[in-house]
């Protein structure tokens, strides 16, 4: 028989000191740091201990004694219970200095490479409504908060459409209202919802894999255009027509759907890569627009999700390029080929290389759209396309862009870059971190010359940050011979 552990003691009184990573703040206690979600430095509370490592620990605030000055009121009823936007509680101004900071220490503790003065933090241009997707998980098992588990309440309909909760997979937390996007994608997916309900939908059941409505993606774009695609899982008789059902009464319902899409997923998770869309109405894509370019934007496509916000981040990269119009330039992780259509009428020739191979063909249709003849496009895995092979084939390149995924660039990419040695590098990244251990990487090479942090996601702890990076110039060391009369 085991013995219980002991509950660690209550800190009392406690101040929290500084912001961490991943929305978390901090506090330092006889050396050792304790982590604490959802409070902000300024904050006095009573702490418990949950989990106690030899360096550091994780802890809850259970009681607040003093609010930080800093704090404010969340603007979001699902505030404390939903993973996203964690601070919410934080002032904007106040956000991102924490920001410009989280990028300055990360590339200074982890790079450990000698930096220039930064430049300031670039703010989203909105706070509000800001994001062009959204993507919910339909479940049959609703996430209860401690208040409606205190009241001991028995709910009927356990069947909920929002977000998953950390560290409960098979859970979801229904959501009324999201502030991140346009509020008609909340009137869609509480339509939704509401209609599932009353023609007695069964919703997905992520341990068991049964159910049919299994998942929501609603996006929209800066053209007034509207795409919804609902995954469904086909799996009792009549389930396909009840789906097709649900997806007229949307076509009906919302002529603003300019693409609505379902898919039958079958597979045990609900990414959408390798399954057939299909079009119930309207188009396979929307357009989004950037200066004078469009962008065609289908439904495995990855586009920036903070359109307004991206159009500056690209700007940035754009300057930092530095492009007279006859430089070779390699855009890596170039998803629908955004950033090369971008920057391609400022150099002579732009190649794109993308993982998914849909993405790519968007690529060159929004190459094809906007008259642009000097880009290549290919698909494969970064590591196996960017070779010394590849570049022999298609050019020494001048500039180099990229803007990978948050796990940062491989090794052998990197490496491939080094050999390439193109005279800069446009390092664009969604993970200040993973940037920072690849700046180490390339320091040997090439010096840090300009940093921009950008804010692409207000009222979370992301933060983007635009990197260039210049070619050293080897010096020779001359050494003097002296004859034997200079003795």
């Amino acid at each position: 028989m085991s013995r219980k552990k002991k509950p660690f003691p209550i800190l009392e009184n406690v101040t929290i000191t500084d912001i961490a990573a991943e929305g978390k703040s901090l506090v330092r206690i006889n050396d050792m740091v304790v982590f604490v979600p959802w409070v902000i430095p300024g904050d006095v509370v009573d702490l418990q201990i949950r989990r106690k490592k030899h360096s550091y620990a994780e802890a809850e605030a259970v009681r607040m004694i003093t609010p930080s000055p800093l704090r404010q009121a969340p603007m979001c009823e699902h505030f404390g219970v939903c993973g996203g936007c964690k601070w919410q509680m934080l002032p904007y101004e106040e956000q991102l200095k924490f920001k410009q900071k989280q990028v300055h220490d990360q590339l200074s503790r982890i790079g450990k490479v000698e930096l220039p003065e930064f430049r300031p933090i670039m703010g989203s241009v909105k706070t509000r409504e800001y994001r062009n997707k959204l993507e919910f998980g339909c479940c049959n098992k609703r996430w209860l908060t401690k208040e409606q588990v205190a009241s001991g309440f028995q709910y009927d309909n356990m069947n909920g459409i929002g977000f998953h909760i950390t560290g409960a997979f098979d859970k979801i937390l229904p959501i009324e209202k999201c502030h991140l996007m346009d509020n008609m994608h909340n009137r869609i997916r509480n339509d939704i919802r509401d209609y599932a309900f009353s023609h007695g939908f069964t919703f997905y059941d992520l341990r068991n894999h049964t159910g049919l409505l299994r998942d929501v993606i609603i996006r929209n774009s800066n053209t007034g255009e509207w795409m919804v695609i609902i995954q469904f899982h086909y799996g009792e008789e009549g389930d396909e027509q009840r789906a097709l059902g649900l997806m007229q009464h949307l076509a009906d319902s919302y002529p603003e759907i300019t693409a609505l899409l379902y898919v039958d997923n079958q597979k045990l998770n609900d990414t959408i890569g390798d399954q057939e869309v299909i079009v119930f109405k309207g188009n396979d894509h929307i357009f989004e627009t950037m200066e004078d370019l469009r962008f065609k934007v289908g439904p495995k496509s990855f586009y920036q999700t903070n359109t307004e916000q991206a159009y500056h981040l690209y700007c940035v990269a754009r300057e930092f390029a530095q492009l007279t119009g006859n430089e070779l330039v390699y855009d890596l992780y170039t998803g629908t080929g955004t950033i090369a259509n971008f920057v391609a009428k400022k150099a002579k020739k732009v190649i794109g290389i993308e993982y998914v191979p849909e993405a790519i063909e968007d690529a060159k249709v929004n190459s094809g759209v906007n008259n642009i003849d000097n880009t290549l496009f290919y698909a494969g895995d970064m590591k196996d396309i960017l070779t010394d092979d590849f570049i022999s084939e298609h050019g020494r390149p001048d500039v180099i862009i990229t803007d990978p995924p948050r796990a940062g660039m491989h090794p052998d990419v990197v490496q491939t870059i080094i050999n390439a040695a193109p005279k800069r590098i446009v390092y664009v990244s969604c993970n200040p971190a993973t940037q920072a251990r690849d700046l180490q990487l390339l320091d040997a090479h090439y010096r840090v010359a300009a940093v921009q942090p950008v804010d692409m996601f207000p009222h979370t702890p992301h933060v983007e940050n635009v990197v260039l990076l210049e070619k050293r110039v080897k010096t020779v060391k001359l050494m003097s011979l002296r004859t034997n009369e200079e003795f």
